[in-house]
């Protein structure tokens, strides 16, 4: 894809350039002055979601979580209520319930799955929050449902679909206002860079912009230029890591040393209804409890990596306990049901039988 807003005199790349300039020659227009604020190699990134998504605009963070904190700063004040789940990304959780509310805005949690997402709506929710596919425990969340009682009672819905990507499911298309994606995860797809996007309607789009530019939770042109690099190979990626979880879950079922597996795609998922309604695929995180410590089972293995991330082409294994969710509450992990047998498994696109084989290595050498 080609920008139209900046001509090359001398050749038009096959692969967008990095634009690596922190300010522009005026008066060449009024659009292009700092890359705080705009640059070429972002702009095309944000063309690139707003496409997937579908949606009318975009923006482009230097993280995911620059993305949640800007547009909720952007879109709520003091006195606004906003509405999340217990089952969203800690970080999140915490920026909602704890950072928020020291502005006056009031944070309400309801537990995880959409029939207590929809009873915790109240008249005056401004926001609603939710993940579509929730990290760690993997509810999947009706968006359709939730969008419809939005709109009953004014309330704006933002999606975080990190988890699933757009190649998954189209959260614009089933009503949310705006989707926000931790692109280092499975969009870049790779492991070697941070940024974040978001997607939705124009109008609350130019509020975020104005918000981003402020905070300067901007992304630079170098991790832009890699982030839609990966994003080129996203459906490839997704078909076959997708394809890779799917057989992983159903053999883990099996295994003697696993207690509960935990997979949008198994049929006694406790949401696979609204799964199978709205899914293309399945996604690549599988989540299971085994009889031994975690941080010993990990130690054992020898393919799949202990990371504290997500989303590549190589599998990656974590503690949420330990590790991505380590800030909660025993009372809150105990609802949610994480202790220190909880694995989250982050499927690549290694072949199927070599993440297993090494799992199973690992569980049998206890």
């Amino acid at each position: 894809m080609i920008n139209d807003g900046i001509k090359n005199i001398y050749a038009k790349p096959v692969t967008f350039p990095i634009y690596q300039t922190s300010s522009y020659i005026v008066p060449e227009g009024e659009k292009y002055r700092y890359t705080r604020e705009y640059n070429p190699t972002v702009e095309n990134l944000g063309k690139e979601i707003m496409r997937i998504e579908g949606s009318e605009d975009y923006n482009v963070f230097s993280s995911g979580m620059g993305a949640i904190t800007t547009t909720l700063l952007a879109l709520s004040g003091p006195g606004d209520r906003i509405l999340t789940h217990l089952d969203t990304f800690a970080r999140s959780y915490h920026f909602i319930k704890e950072f928020m509310g020291r502005w006056g805005v009031r944070a309400d949690v309801s537990l995880p799955g959409t029939e207590n997402i929809l009873s915790s709506i109240k008249k005056d929710t401004k926001i609603v929050f939710i993940e579509s596919v929730t990290n760690p425990i993997l509810r999947v969340n009706d968006i359709k449902a939730i969008s419809e009682r939005c709109n009953e009672v004014g309330s704006l819905l933002i999606v975080d679909s990190t988890v699933p990507t757009p190649y998954n499911i189209k959260s614009v298309k089933l009503g949310a206002d705006i989707v926000i994606h931790s692109s280092s995860k499975f969009i870049a797809g790779h492991n070697n860079v941070i940024s974040g996007l978001a997607a939705g309607r124009k109008d609350l789009m130019e509020k975020i912009d104005t918000m981003r530019r402020t905070l300067g939770t901007t992304l630079d042109p170098n991790s832009a230029f890699l982030t839609e690099a990966g994003m080129k190979t996203l459906d490839i990626r997704m078909e076959k890591i997708n394809s890779n979880a799917m057989k992983i879950a159903r053999e883990l079922e099996g295994n003697k040393y696993i207690k509960r597996v935990i997979y949008p795609g198994l049929a006694e998922h406790r949401d696979h209804d609204t799964v199978v309604k709205y899914m293309k695929g399945y996604s690549g995180i599988v989540c299971f409890e085994i009889g031994m410590e975690a941080m010993k089972f990990i130690g054992k293995l020898k393919q799949v990596i202990p990371a504290n991330t997500m989303g590549g082409v190589d599998s990656i294994v974590s503690i949420p306990k330990t590790m991505s969710h380590r800030s909660l509450t025993p009372d809150e992990l105990k609802i949610l049901e994480v202790d220190d047998h909880f694995i989250r498994l982050s499927v690549g696109i290694e072949e199927p039988e070599k993440i297993l084989d090494d799992i199973n290595n690992a569980l049998s050498s206890q």
